[in-house]
């Protein structure tokens, strides 16, 4: 007699009684973990047991929660016996393991894990234990699954792995470090799947050691197809932050089922990998990615053990690269911030003006680089460069309030450089959050024909004054203490003319200054190219100013504001 379809998966019971569930369980403590590892479902035994409500226990990972080492020490999950199983999908039981109290004491555990649905598409493992007593002689040991490292040798990789991965805040970086560390060590092969901030998926990498050299595979990398949210291939599992997984060529033999399975075909295909571990790269708030590693040229495929010892590997890549995500997220919002602050630059008839803001090199830093340039109420034209000390979100809004502040003071009244720059001292000392900064503010007029230039420099390098015939001249004059210093400095006027044809710059001390090089190399670097550049039209004199005197081992914002009078 055939059995209908929807009969097949109910519990068959004698007629009048129930199916069993968690809560008929009273004497051996239950819960079920879900396939990410987390606790879905707990008796009321396992809550005393473990000396922990189900509002503790429930929607937690049981392995960060629970599993402990024997003195109570945090257990690498490449160790856990309890774990293997999970991610092997057998049945397995044990003696003696340890699970963590609700009051930090430790509860020797005989246990039992074996996989179950938790519905359509859903996979997870039910979990039974009860406290053992002292084993004796000829206590049985969990069975551990074989792996080519000996146990130090894989603590001392996982310790590795934080070292390394946490150096750097540059997500090409810390992808780098990861393929260093995983190949050839582990595996012939290394792919990184990437979530981008919109939901899609990026092949960052695909690497190959062969004949000691790490060559990537650049034609199999890049946007990959949209991410399936039933799927349940291997990958697409893990991209959702589902549990590690062993696969191999045969996982990708089927009918697809998205455009996901077919490039996971083709790289089986053209890479040869005979055995492959896809674990999820998990970060704190989301999942990052997926790491697969993958064997062609040597024997033997992965083993439950080096799956285990993958999926830790990506957990710690995965905190890694969300930290440099964030800081990188950060960074754009203060150079978003940043150059949307800086100005439009003024028409003022009888000058040119050209102006550039370049962020730090390789998404390092952001800085309180600024420039400025408004027409004055006498007609005379302000001109302004500065810095706020400091390179994080801070030194970007201390920027924004000192620039508005020093164009409120400068357009108030007629007052020399000097009055205005003092006045903008004291506010600043005033600021709730601590800020130095420093500034040059200059007045261009025109004078008898010509036109004079009228400054004074807290704490700033001097402007530099290029004239038409290549001759330059760094105005150091009229230097005083920078602002938030609360001493009140006796402050200076300086002024020059300004001939037909000459370029004034001025510019922010990324400009100039290097960690191998004295600061007085970079100012006569700046004064010897920039007098070599007089006769070029303005625009391309600042491109090039940048291109050919910003040190190269600078990780500082730069702020250029150029100025010509016409002949």
């Amino acid at each position: 007699m055939s059995v209908p379809a929807g009969d097949a998966e109910r519990p068959a019971t004698v007629e009048g009684t129930r199916p069993l569930e968690l809560r008929d369980l009273s004497d051996i403590g239950a819960y079920v973990a879900d396939d990410r590892g987390r606790i879905v479902e707990v008796n009321a035994r396992a809550q005393l047991l473990l000396g922990r409500s189900a509002a503790e226990l429930l929607g937690r990972d049981a392995h960060d929660l629970l599993h402990r080492g024997r003195h109570g020490e945090p257990l690498p999950r490449t160790l856990c016996a309890m774990r293997q199983p999970f991610v092997s999908g057998h049945t397995a039981q044990g003696e003696r393991e340890w699970l963590e109290r609700g009051d930090g004491s430790l509860l020797p555990a005989s246990w039992m894990v074996t996989p179950c649905r938790l519905g359509p598409g859903r996979t997870g493992a039910l979990v039974l234990f009860r406290e053992s007593g002292s084993p004796g002689p000829a206590e049985p040991q969990p069975t551990r699954l074989s792996s080519p490292l000996s146990e130090f040798d894989r603590l001392a990789l996982l310790a590795e792995t934080t070292t390394r991965l946490t150096a750097s805040l540059d997500v090409g970086e810390t992808l780098r470090q990861l393929v260093r560390l995983v190949v050839p060590l582990l595996a012939d092969w290394v792919v990184v799947d990437l979530l981008t901030e919109k939901g899609g998926v990026n092949r960052a990498a695909v690497v190959h050691h062969e004949g000691g050299v790490l060559t990537h595979r650049m034609d199999l990398e890049g946007p990959m197809p949209p991410l399936p949210q039933e799927s349940p291939m291997p990958l697409s599992r893990a991209l959702r932050g589902v549990a590690a997984a062993l696969v191999g060529p045969k996982d990708y033999q089927g009918p697809p089922d998205s455009g996901i399975a077919v490039a996971q075909r083709k790289l089986f295909e053209a890479t040869g990998i005979h055995s492959a571990s896809i674990a999820p790269i998990r970060g704190v708030r989301e999942v990052v990615g997926a790491l697969t590693l993958g064997r062609s040229e040597r024997p033997g495929a992965f083993t439950a053990a080096d799956l285990l010892l993958a999926e830790d590997i990506a957990r710690r890549a995965g905190l890694a690269l969300d930290n440099a995500r964030l800081y990188e997220r950060q960074r754009r919002v203060a150079e978003t911030m940043q150059r949307h602050l800086l100005p439009q630059l003024p028409q003022v008839p009888g000058l040119e003006m050209s102006a550039r803001y370049l962020p730090a090199p390789h998404a390092s830093q952001v800085g309180g680089d600024w420039y400025d340039a408004f027409v004055l109420s006498d007609g005379a034209t302000g001109l302004v460069i500065g810095d706020v000390v400091g390179h994080d979100l801070e030194a970007a809004s201390g920027m924004a309030q000192v620039c508005n502040m020093l164009r409120a003071y400068a357009g108030e009244l007629e007052e020399p450089p000097s009055k205005v720059v003092d006045r903008l001292d004291q506010a600043v000392a005033r600021m709730a959050e601590a800020t130095m900064a420093t500034v040059v503010f200059a007045r261009l007029e025109p004078v008898d024909g010509g036109w004079r230039l009228c400054w004074t420099n807290a704490g700033h390098p001097p402007p530099l004054l290029v004239r038409r015939d290549g001759s330059a001249r760094l105005l150091e004059e009229g230097m005083g203490l920078l602002l938030g210093t609360a001493l009140a400095p006796v402050r200076e006027d300086a002024a020059v003319d300004v001939p037909p044809g000459s370029t004034l710059l001025l510019y922010t001390d990324g400009l100039i200054e290097s960690r191998r090089h004295p600061l007085d190399e970079g100012l006569a670097r700046l004064r010897s190219y920039a007098a070599s550049l007089a006769d070029r039209p303005l625009s391309s004199l600042c491109d090039l100013l940048l291109a050919g005197v910003r040190p190269e081992d600078n990780d500082d914002d730069v702020a250029l504001l150029a100025v010509r009078v016409p002949e």
